[in-house]
């Protein structure tokens, strides 16, 4: 079936996982519009469960919700500590997750201390590492922003084997998230995540879709946080889904981040009122594509290359 695809580039408005623009296309199907947005690193049979979940939202549609409305966090990048706390008081939400271990120690708990004063006390706060700390290094680490944060709700991804996530879980004092343990792993149905991790990290499009993150949150037997893979908010209401759909919601999911872009490829973007996402039932019309669309044909050609790759 040949489709017609829409390539986009949209700016980020402070830079994000190495990157300052969010790049990748979107087409439409009976059931509405899907997005197809890898990060450069993965490669063609990795990006096949990308496809897999953006083929999902534009041809079949998404499970019943079992909630309309989703509780999300803010994210604050690795920014100063001034525009840490600007970020956070004007989210309205109660949950802030900040991006750690991409600066100094220092750095990074003076940027915690900004978030703990715009949240104030009942406020919670996690932070990502994104696998860059060894054990030792993440206890440190981990203990001197636990001080900063006024205690931290969570601490995602420390390192990067789920012995070392184990063996941080045992020394730091502080529950442990697992992300890319999860989405990474060769089978996320089999992987034994609860011995190393007190929360799941769960990412619809790396994982291939609602439905099979669903399956994959149901293995992990622990409590998941949905968030977000810096989609736009076609494909951010993927992510809505698979949070609105999940049988238990205990914390506040990351799925705020179309804030971080520069620009929106819809004119109904899916920025949270008062700390929650409404839940769609598909995917936002992207009519403001025009102004983002680029035809840049290696995005073509990887989603033809990906496509042939799944089957």
């Amino acid at each position: 079936m040949n489709r017609a695809v829409h390539v986009y580039s949209v700016p980020l408005r402070a830079r994000f996982r190495g990157i300052t623009r969010r790049t990748g296309l979107l087409f439409e199907g009976p059931a509405g519009w899907g997005e197809f947005c890898p990060f450069e690193e993965y490669g063609d049979e990795e990006a096949s469960a990308w496809l897999a979940c953006a083929l999902e939202a534009a041809d079949e549609g998404w499970p019943a919700p079992v909630r309309d409305r989703v509780p999300v966090n803010c994210t604050v990048p690795v920014v100063s500590p001034e525009r840490a706390h600007e970020i956070v008081k004007r989210s309205g939400c109660s949950t802030a997750k900040v991006k750690v271990a991409e600066s100094t120690l220092a750095e990074d708990c003076a940027r915690l201390e900004a978030v703990r004063d715009a949240l104030g006390p009942q406020g919670a706060v996690r932070v990502d590492a994104n696998m860059m700390w060894d054990v030792d290094t993440a206890v440190t680490a981990i203990k001197a922003m636990n001080r900063a944060a006024g205690g931290l709700q969570y601490v995602e991804q420390p390192c990067r084997t789920l012995d070392e996530l184990a063996a941080v879980r045992r020394k730091a004092g502080v529950p442990i998230a697992a992300d890319e343990s999860i989405r990474k792993a060769g089978d996320p149905l089999k992987v034994a995540v609860s011995g190393a991790a007190d929360i799941a990290v769960i990412k619809v499009a790396p994982l291939g879709g609602v439905r099979r993150a669903l399956e994959v949150a149901e293995a992990c037997g622990l409590p998941c946080v949905v968030s977000s893979a810096l989609e736009t908010s076609v494909g951010m209401a993927a992510g809505v889904a698979l949070a609105a759909a999940l049988p238990a919601l205990d914390y506040a999911c990351g799925l705020a981040t179309v804030q971080l872009l520069d620009g929106d490829v819809t004119s109904e973007s899916l920025t949270p009122v008062n700390g929650f996402l409404p839940v769609l039932r598909q995917a936002p019309k992207p009519d403001r594509i025009a102004e983002f669309e680029t035809g840049d044909p290696v995005w073509v050609e990887r989603f033809n290359r990906v496509r042939a790759c799944a089957g």
